[in-house]
């Protein structure tokens, strides 16, 4: 039964709000600019976050939206090329929106875990640009070295669900699945920690589904900061407070005692 070594964040609604206030508001200016008028609003916008990549997410969500009258519908190819063609204005525009949607207590639980000797990692197929200015604006420059590994973008061959991006910083950091806890916000993303055997938190963001998480160490709807306590469910209990190092290394210590080992997740990418 191993001790808790390392946390592995995901980025997008993890560390911060940024498929709200971030991706969205970046992608509408981007397209904007470009004379488009490929706009989505938060309802329409939540229903494409379980597509894992921007520029995959934005090609499924446009190149099957209704045209105006007497516009073509735009194919998935050329919705692609325009996505592709808007994101590296996108990404020049994503800080400004999440400087101040970081979410809320993971500024309190990054640092507590540093004064813990537990590691940090980040495993996100979000690009490394964006991570960085992420890291950069919130919570400030310092926090780039926070992180002993940093897997972004196209590090992996397959995007979550499969779980490469996670084996990847796994193999980086020399860590067993077991030593870990992943924290995500997605379908997607705890799917590929699961599947590489690794024991997950789920901080439900914005567009995160009511449903689903079975398995989950704990699913909660943030972290807790001051009296804005994170509620839910901890290893199938309701749960109430403060997420800090010593919590998670108390439900990691639960989980791996009465779980499988990492050495029976499904090898699936």
């Amino acid at each position: 039964m191993a001790a808790l070594a390392a946390l592995i964040f995901e980025v997008d609604g993890t560390l911060a709000e940024t498929e709200r206030d971030g991706h969205r508001v970046a992608f509408k200016r981007a397209f904007s600019d470009a004379g488009l008028d490929w706009h989505r609003d938060e309802t329409e916008y939540g229903r494409l976050p379980a597509v894992i990549g921007g520029e995959e997410r934005m090609a499924h969500g446009w190149a099957w939206r209704d045209p105006a009258p007497g516009r073509p519908r735009p194919t998935r190819p050329s919705a692609s090329r325009t996505c592709t063609s808007a994101r590296p204005a996108s990404a020049r525009r994503w800080w400004k929106p999440v400087r101040s949607a970081c979410v809320t207590g993971v500024e309190r639980l990054l640092r507590d875990a540093r004064s813990a000797g537990v590691r940090l990692a980040i495993a996100t197929t979000t690009t490394p640009a964006n991570v960085e200015s992420l890291l950069h604006h919130t919570p400030g420059p310092s926090a780039l070295f926070w992180f002993e590994c940093i897997g972004a973008g196209d590090i992996a061959p397959r995007k979550k669900p499969a779980p490469g991006i996670y084996r990847h910083v796994l193999a980086q950091m020399s860590l067993e699945p077991s030593d870990c806890v992943a924290i995500e916000d997605s379908e997607p993303g705890f799917a590929a920690a699961q599947a590489a055997g690794i024991p997950s938190l789920v901080t439900r963001g914005h567009h995160t589904p009511a449903g689903g998480f079975e398995g989950a160490m704990a699913v909660l709807d943030g972290l807790g900061k001051g009296d804005r306590h994170a509620a839910g469910l901890a290893l199938g209990r309701p749960s109430r407070g403060n997420v800090d190092a010593g919590t998670l290394a108390a439900w990691h210590h639960a989980a791996t005692r009465s779980s499988p080992t990492a050495d029976n997740a499904v090898p699936t990418g």
